[in-house]
C-alpha cells in the first residue's frame, strides 16, 4: 500500500493531461482516479475508472501503457512515467477484494433495438454504453463462449477468464441479450439484421492470418496464430508439436510461443526478419517469453520448409540486416537451416474481405471496413469499430472505436 501511495503521488496532476489526452485511446481521467488514491478515497477512484470503461482491469492487464498513457507521460521526458496501469490494476483489484460494486445508472428504455455482432472489447464497448442510455442489445457471437480475442485470443497467462466473464455478467444485468453460435454471412446477415433492429454494428474483429507458403502442397504442421492461441484457450492441447518455430515478432507471437511451451513442444524459436530492437512486442512480454524458455533467433527470414514422409523436419532461413529501417536479405546471402516440426504464422491478421463485399461493406483500399463520420460504413444503421477497421490492433483502440460508434448511435438512431 504504501508503494502504491508513493507511484500516485508522483503523478504531477498536470492540468493539459497528456495521459488521458493523447495518450489514452478513450480518455480515461487519468490524473482524476490518481488524485483520488492519493486521498485514499479508493471508491471514487473506481468509480471514475468504471464509468468510463467496464473493461478497466482487463486495460491495466494487457495494454501497452508504456506506449499510449505512460508514453505520454510529462514525468517521461525527463525520468521513469507514472505506473498508470499499476495503479489501475490496484484500483481494480481493491474493489474486488472490498467486494465494492460500482452502481451503473442506466436510463429508461428508449424502445430502440440494436444488433451487436461480435462480443470482443469493441461490442462490449458499444453495448455498456447502449445500455446505459436506454436501448435494447442483442449480442450476436459465433463461437460458443463469449468475449472474442479476450478469450480466444489472448492466453490465461496473461488474461484469466474470469476476469471476461465478469464483464458480461455485468452486461446481462443491464439487460443485454446473448446470441451464440451465430455467424455473419452463414446464419445472420446485414441486411437481415439492418431491417428488424434500429442499427448494426459490426465488430467482428480481423479473421484472416497473414500466411505465404513453405512447401508446395504440403501445410502439413503449418498453423495460424489465431487457430493455434484457439486450441490452447480451448484446453484442446495440439500433440506432437515436436521443435516449435513461430514466424513473427509481435505480441501474439510471443502469446503462440509462450502457448507452445505450455502445450509441451520440445523446443521453441521465435524467427524474425528484424532484431530485437525492432520487435513490435511489449518489452514484458518479450522478457516473459525468454522466462519460458522461448528462443529467439533475430535477423532470420523463412523461406521453406522442408519435409520427410510428409512430416515437417526443418526449415529453410535466410539471414537478413537492417538498412535504411527495413530488413533486406544479406549480401552475399547467407542460408541455413533450423529444425522444425511445426510452424506459427503470428505476423498479423487482416478482415475477411470476401465476407464484408457479400455483405455490401464498403472497404478501404487495404481491405478494412471504410468508416465515415460517427462510426458509419456506407449503409445508414450500421456502424463498425475494431479490427475490423484499422490495422493499429490494440484492446484499447478497439474500446475507443465502440465508443465512438455507441455515440454516432445515439446521436442518429
Amino acid at each position: 500500500m504504501e508503494q502504491i501511495k508513493e507511484k500516485a503521488v508522483y503523478c504531477l496532476n498536470c492540468k493539459t493531461k497528456p495521459c488521458s489526452i493523447k495518450g489514452c485511446p478513450i480518455q480515461t481521467e487519468i490524473p482524476e482516479f490518481i488524485t483520488e488514491i492519493k486521498n485514499e478515497n479508493y471508491k471514487k477512484a473506481y468509480d471514475i475508472l468504471q464509468e468510463n470503461n467496464i473493461c478497466s482491469y482487463i486495460c491495466s492487464l494487457v495494454c501497452p501503457q508504456e506506449e499510449q498513457c505512460e508514453g505520454s507521460c510529462v514525468r517521461a521526458i525527463k525520468s521513469e512515467a507514472t505506473h498508470i496501469g499499476e495503479l489501475e490494476k490496484f484500483v481494480n483489484e481493491w474493489a474486488i477484494e472490498n467486494n465494492y460494486e460500482y452502481e451503473i445508472k442506466v436510463k429508461p428504455s428508449n424502445g430502440k433495438r440494436v444488433s451487436v455482432i461480435g462480443s470482443g472489447p469493441a461490442g462490449i464497448t458499444v453495448a455498456y454504453e447502449l445500455l446505459k442510455e436506454g436501448y435494447q442489445v442483442d449480442i450476436y457471437e459465433k463461437e460458443s463462449i463469449l468475449g472474442g480475442i479476450l478469450v480466444y485470443g489472448i492466453p490465461d497467462f496473461r488474461l484469466s477468464k474470469d476476469k471476461v466473464d465478469v464483464i458480461f455478467d455485468k452486461l446481462k444485468s443491464l439487460g443485454a441479450n446473448f446470441i451464440t453460435g451465430k455467424e455473419l454471412g452463414k446464419d445472420i446477415f446485414v441486411k437481415d439484421l439492418s431491417k428488424e433492429y434500429d442499427a448494426v454494428f459490426l465488430g467482428i474483429g480481423a479473421q484472416k492470418s497473414t500466411m505465404y507458403p513453405l512447401a508446395e502442397n504440403n501445410t502439413s504442421g503449418v498453423y495460424k496464430s489465431d487457430d493455434f492461441l484457439k486450441a490452447y484457450n480451448e484446453k484442446e492441447f495440439i500433440k506432437a508439436l515436436g521443435s516449435v518455430v513461430v514466424i513473427g515478432g509481435g505480441n501474439v507471437a510471443m502469446d503462440s510461443a509462450r502457448a507452445a511451451v505450455k502445450m509441451g513442444a520440445k523446443e521453441v524459436k521465435i524467427l524474425y526478419r528484424r532484431d530485437r530492437a525492432h520487435m513490435p512486442a511489449r518489452e514484458v512480454e518479450l522478457d516473459e517469453a525468454l522466462e519460458d524458455g522461448v528462443i529467439f533467433e533475430e535477423l532470420t527470414r523463412v523461406s521453406s520448409a522442408n519435409y520427410e514422409a510428409d512430416k515437417m523436419v526443418s526449415v529453410n532461413c535466410v539471414r537478413t540486416e537492417i538498412v535504411d529501417g527495413k530488413a533486406v536479405d544479406k549480401e552475399p546471402e547467407e542460408k541455413f537451416t533450423v529444425d522444425a516440426n511445426t510452424v506459427v504464422f503470428a505476423i498479423g491478421l487482416k478482415p475477411n474481405k470476401s465476407l464484408l463485399e457479400a455483405e455490401g461493406i464498403e472497404l478501404d483500399d487495404w481491405g478494412y471496413i471504410k468508416l465515415y463520420e460517427d462510426g458509419r460504413t456506407n449503409i445508414d444503421n450500421v456502424y463498425a469499430g475494431g479490427d475490423v477497421t484499422e490495422s493499429k490492433a490494440t484492446v484499447c483502440r478497439a474500446l475507443a472505436a465502440g465508443k465512438k460508434a455507441a455515440k454516432g448511435i445515439i446521436k442518429n438512431i
